[in-house]
């Protein structure tokens, strides 16, 4: 019955490639690109392949474009991964080729608040925000990134529910504790003083955070299966 489904799969599907078949294809120019990485840029939207019944992934000629154009703005210009995909998004709407994206000059300046404007914006009491100042779970400031206002975002909805950001302080010390764990893991690319090096550093982390994100999750659910059942 597996072999019946894996023959419906490779004929469901002509045309497209594999995993093993992509990586062939890119890594002679991508070296360091693995099977691992590759579902990373998946997470990070740089890539949707498509889903056999038996869920292995498949890319198109046109994934594999993308997939090249996306790594070569990261290995050239050590842009994050969430302005390359942005980049690819914008040259897909406007039907564009890959060819024809070229790399911001200027990294796009980061939203900025206000105090007031923030507590709008997230629907945040001033008490919640002066609560998760002194947690440590926000800098407080004149004005407030975006990703302070993701933060408060996710306090306000876990507040409906009794969580209060004193609750969360071990969150910011493991935080603090992994980001030490991924520097040591970098250690030897940090220590050098070249772009290439810095640049595959700035590459490696946000991986490696998602990684240690994956096993919090799991060991959360595993947690909460032994309170629920």
């Amino acid at each position: 019955m597996a072999a019946a489904g894996a023959a419906r799969d490779r004929s469901a599907s002509p045309g497209l490639l594999s995993i093993g078949q992509v990586l062939a294809r890119l890594t002679p120019e991508f070296p360091q690109l693995t099977s691992s990485k590759l579902r990373f840029l998946e997470v990070q939207g740089i890539v949707t392949p498509s889903r056999t019944e038996s869920g292995y992934r498949k890319f198109s000629a046109s994934d594999v474009e993308r997939l090249r154009a996306g790594l070569t703005l990261q290995r050239d210009h050590y842009l994050p991964l969430s302005v390359i995909r942005e980049q690819l998004d914008e040259a897909e709407a406007k039907g564009e080729g890959w060819g024809s994206i070229a790399p911001p000059s200027i990294s796009p300046a980061a939203r900025r608040r206000r105090r007031d404007e923030l507590l709008l914006h997230t629907g945040a009491t001033p008490q919640l925000l002066n609560d998760a100042i002194s947690a440590g779970l926000i800098v407080g400031a004149e004005h407030y990134t975006d990703q302070a206002a993701t933060m408060l975002s996710g306090l306000v909805a876990l507040a409906r529910h009794g969580i209060e950001p004193r609750h969360l302080r071990s969150m910011r010390q493991n935080a603090e504790r992994e980001a030490a764990l991924i520097e040591s893991a970098l250690s030897t690319l940090l220590r050098r003083t070249d772009a290439a090096s810095r640049g595959r550093a700035a590459e490696l982390a946000p991986e490696l955070a998602s990684h240690i994100d994956e096993v919090r999750r799991q060991l959360v659910a595993q947690s909460l299966e032994r309170v629920l059942t």
